[in-house]
């Protein structure tokens, strides 16, 4: 992140720091696709140098916005971005942790509260959800079930509590926690902001353990640690796809025990499909567009939220099929994003 490249040169640990966990912070919205804008740049600078608080960068975050209503679907992901950024930086910057699911929730809710919905945020999940990631061909990983995702996690959490990590190498301490950390993404307690949760807590259970990370990791592969949860999670062996940990074992081995892998994105794409697996992920991306507009049709002044909740498909899927749709002239928004409505165009 070439705005904070200058920090990293000077021998000022404080700065140095500092301007790590914006990197860290600011490279981890890569995973839903984020840029964050440059204001947010400015304002994490200020912190750097010293002029504010990690607070007061919040809150001139927040007081930003609020000023600077976000209108389109850039400025909503813009402000999305630099919220986030900025209360990743503020966890990361603070050493308190309790290995819990608890934790979890907490962490989630911290980066999302009055991002998403509030029913949502910091709580388990109530509904199934699917995923068509683009590492898969459009497929989905399965992920955990909303009836049973407290028990899984309390399961998860209480089997690493009790591990006994004497006597493993550290290769193979690496790869049991890229396995537990694996397990815990795969049961995708939240509706949306897994990943990013799931990454700062990473970061602060490997503080306390006494590993020393690589945080460059988190800033310049966060695409790559997304996409190498997915492999480990996914199985088709019909295609004979099977679940690997191959590259999330990539990942960590360069996060955590300084070694220098290879981490390509193209490497876990999985094989073209067939003609015939092609109709019928199009057909399911149709089947997708058409529940929206029959969504719309119903409540035109639904929003892409509870579309999401709905429909049990991510937000980012949601808005997608809106731009295919629009696109297409299918569909269209009259008046803002605040206060407007959708209208479905009839042939």
């Amino acid at each position: 992140m070439e705005h904070f490249e200058e920090y990293k040169k000077q021998n000022e640990p404080e700065k140095y720091k500092k301007a790590e966990n914006w990197r860290v912070a600011i490279g981890l919205q890569q995973v839903d696709g984020l840029t964050p804008s440059k204001y947010l740049i400015n304002i994490a600078k200020d912190n750097i140098e010293g002029k504010i608080s990690i607070d007061e960068a919040n809150e001139k975050v927040a007081q930003y916005y609020k000023q600077n209503p976000a209108k389109t679907l850039q400025e909503h992901n813009e402000k999305e971005a630099d919220e986030v950024s900025a209360r990743i930086t503020k966890l990361l910057s603070t050493h308190t942790f309790s290995f819990s699911p608890v934790e979890l929730m907490s962490i989630h809710k911290a980066l999302f509260t009055g991002i998403l919905k509030d029913e949502i945020t910091g709580k388990i999940r109530t509904y199934d959800i699917t995923k068509e990631e683009p590492i898969l061909n459009g497929d989905t990983v399965i992920y955990g079930r909303s009836d049973s995702i407290q028990e899984t996690l309390d399961y998860d959490f209480a089997q690493e509590k009790k591990f006994n990590y004497q006597g493993l190498s550290n290769k193979q301490k690496v790869e049991h926690l890229a396995k537990f950390i694996s397990g815990i993404w795969q049961i995708h307690p939240f509706g949306e902001g897994n990943t990013r949760t799931t990454a700062v807590f990473v970061i602060k259970y490997l503080y306390t353990l006494g590993f020393e990370t690589n945080n460059d990791m988190f800033e310049k592969y966060a695409k790559y640690f997304r996409n190498a949860l997915v492999r480990a999670n996914y199985q088709n062996l019909k295609k004979d796809i099977p679940y690997t940990m191959e590259f999330l074992n990539k990942f960590f081995g360069n996060l955590l025990l300084d070694e220098n892998n290879l981490l390509d994105n193209r490497e876990m794409q999985i094989k073209d499909v067939s003609p015939k697996e092609e109709k019928s992920s199009q057909k399911s991306s149709q089947k997708s567009s058409q529940k929206i507009l029959e969504l719309i049709v119903q409540n035109p002044k639904i929003t892409t939220t509870e579309m999401a909740e709905t429909l049990g498909i991510s937000r980012r899927a949601i808005a997608k099929q809106i731009t295919n749709l629009k696109n297409n002239n299918l569909l269209r928004r009259i008046g803002p994003d605040k206060g407007g409505h959708w209208e479905v165009v009839e042939e």
